[in-house]
């Protein structure tokens, strides 16, 4: 499967899905006017991938600094998604990275986490700008 990068713009985070290396990220802001266009692709994408995946390991980082809730429908499956592929037998690690002092972001990936029972998670504290 193709890779897929996407850079960010005023509205949309940035998004690079390492499929040959099983490396995932997105990072920055997302509140694009709709989600489901912009998230839906990558989605059916990720996937497919994920399905085709057998004992595999796989990392996701989220670095985001802020998100709408349309956006946060899409982390649910998202998160979803990861948690179903670990439980199919692959080792899934979650990075939820969030800047020192952003109790906001610190909180909401600590309720995302909270939901995985198969897929590994870690809070990473970085320092604000």
């Amino acid at each position: 499967m193709e890779n897929i990068k996407i850079d960010a713009t005023e509205r949309s985070p940035e998004v690079d899905l390492d499929f040959t290396n099983n490396m995932f990220a997105i990072r920055g802001e997302s509140y694009p006017e709709d989600a489901t266009a912009f998230f839906g692709p990558l989605l059916a994408r990720l996937e497919a991938h994920f399905k085709a995946l057998s004992e595999d390991k796989l990392t996701f980082d989220f670095e985001l600094i802020y998100f709408n809730s349309s956006s946060a429908k899409v982390l649910m499956s998202l998160f979803d998604l990861l948690e179903e592929t670990a439980g199919n037998g692959n080792a899934v690690t979650v990075t939820w990275t969030y800047e020192d002092g952003d109790d906001n972001m610190r909180e909401l990936g600590e309720e995302f986490g909270e939901d995985l029972r198969d897929a590994g998670f870690e809070l990473r504290e970085v320092p604000g700008e």
